[in-house]
C-alpha cells in the first residue's frame, strides 16, 4: 500500500509499505478522503511534542471497512465509517469519569500511532462510526474537526442569551461558528486578519452576525460599535497565540466563559484579579470526547455543512502540493482533502 510518511521533521514522502493486519477488536479501513489539519503541519515541521518519527500522519479521514480482526462482526465489512482518532485506556481516572480524551495513556491516530494518510489503516472497531450512505464521503472526512467544535462548546456550555466571539476564521473557528449559529442559534462574531477568511465566514453555511478584521479596527472598539457594551459572554480562541488569551480575559463580560484549544507552550500574562472580579471560567478543550455520534446526527439533520469549508481536493500522491496549499496559501484555502481514490 502507499502511505504518506513523515520520516523526520521537514521530510515528507509517499512510500510503499506493508499492508497492516487488524488485531483483535480492530478493523482495517480503505481510506477514501483525509483532511489536512494544522497539527499535521506541526508534525511535519517538528513542532508537535507528542509525535514519534517516522509516522504516517492524518487523523481526519473516512473510508470503508475492508476487513475485521478477531471479535469484530464480519457484517461490518463494507461499512462506510469515520474514525475517531482518540484511543483511550478505559481505566485511568480521566477515563473513569468520562473524560477519555485526556486519558493518561492517550493514543491518537496520526500522532502516537500511524494514521489515515494511507490507502489502508487499522483502528479499534469501537472508534469506527458508521456514516449513512446519503452523506457525501468528502463531508464525512471532516467529522473530526466538527467533533472538536462540539467538544469545546460542550465544555463552555452555550446559553440562549450568549453573545459569542471567535478568534480565527480557519477550520476550527468556522466549525465552531457553524455549531454556534446552526445548532444553538446564538449571536456570534468572528475576528481574523484576512478578508478572504472573513468572507468565508459570511458564506460558510452559518453566516457570522458580524466579521471583524483586527488589522483595520481594534477588537474592543469594534465590539462596542456593534452594540456589545459589556463584552462577549462566550469567547473561543481558535488561534492559540498567548496574547489572545490576555485580550479575551480583558474583553469577556462578567460571568463569561472562554474556550481554549491551543497548544502554545508560551505563558500568557493574565492578572488573577481580572479573572476573579468577573468570575470568568476558562475551559480548555482537547480533541473530542465521544462526539462523533453527535456530529453524525448533525450531518444527517443538515445542521452543519462541511462542504462549505472544503476548498481543495488533491490526489494523495501530490501531498507536497497539498501541504504547500494548506501551509502557505491561507487566502485561498480552508480545508484541504487528500483524495485516495474510489
Amino acid at each position: 500500500m502507499l502511505s504518506v510518511v513523515v520520516d523526520r521533521p521537514n521530510s515528507l514522502a509517499v512510500r510503499e509499505l506493508p499492508m497492516p493486519t487488524p488485531a483483535a477488536a480492530e478493523v482495517r479501513v480503505r481510506v477514501r478522503y483525509a483532511g489536512i489539519c494544522g497539527s499535521d503541519l506541526h508534525i511535519y515541521r517538528g513542532h508537535n511534542p507528542f509525535v514519534t518519527y517516522p509516522r504516517i500522519i492524518g487523523h481526519e479521514f473516512v473510508g470503508r471497512i475492508e476487513s475485521v480482526g478477531e471479535g469484530v462482526d464480519a457484517g461490518r465489512v463494507g461499512e462506510l465509517v469515520a474514525v475517531d482518532p482518540v484511543i483511550s485506556c478505559g481505566h485511568c481516572h480521566a477515563c473513569r469519569i468520562g473524560r477519555q480524551n485526556v486519558c493518561r495513556n492517550l493514543v491518537v491516530l496520526g500522532v502516537h500511532r500511524d494514521g489515515g494518510f494511507s490507502e489502508y489503516v487499522c483502528a479499534p472497531a469501537r472508534n469506527a462510526y458508521r456514516i449513512p450512505e446519503r452523506i457525501a464521503q468528502s463531508c464525512a472526512a471532516i467529522v473530526e474537526p466538527f467533533a472538536v467544535a462540539a467538544n469545546v462548546t460542550a465544555r463552555t456550555g452555550v446559553l440562549e442569551s450568549d453573545v459569542a466571539l471567535i478568534y480565527g476564521a480557519g477550520t476550527v473557528g468556522l466549525t465552531i461558528l457553524q455549531v454556534l449559529k446552526r445548532v444553538y442559534g446564538v449571536r456570534a462574531f468572528i475576528a481574523d486578519q484576512l478578508d478572504e477568511r472573513l468572507e468565508l465566514a459570511r458564506n460558510c453555511g452559518a453566516q457570522a452576525d458580524e466579521t471583524i478584521n483586527t488589522r483595520n479596527e481594534p477588537l474592543a472598539d469594534a465590539l462596542r460599535a456593534r452594540g456589545v457594551e459589556d463584552g462577549p459572554t462566550l469567547i473561543f480562541d481558535a488561534v492559540g497565540h498567548p496574547s489572545i488569551l490576555e485580550e479575551a480575559v480583558r474583553l469577556a463580560a462578567p460571568a463569561g466563559r472562554i474556550g481554549l484549544l491551543g497548544f502554545s507552550s508560551t505563558p500568557s500574562a493574565i492578572a488573577q484579579q481580572e479573572l476573579t472580579k468577573k468570575e470568568l471560567t476558562l475551559c480548555a478543550s482537547r480533541l473530542n470526547c465521544a462526539m462523533f455520534p453527535t456530529v453524525i446526527d448533525w450531518l444527517e439533520r443538515g445542521l452543519v455543512t462541511p462542504e462549505s469549508i472544503i476548498t481543495h481536493k488533491v490526489d494523495f500522491r501530490e501531498v507536497s502540493r497539498a501541504f504547500e496549499l494548506a501551509e502557505h496559501k491561507p487566502r485561498e484555502t480552508c480545508k484541504v482533502l487528500l483524495d485516495f481514490g474510489a
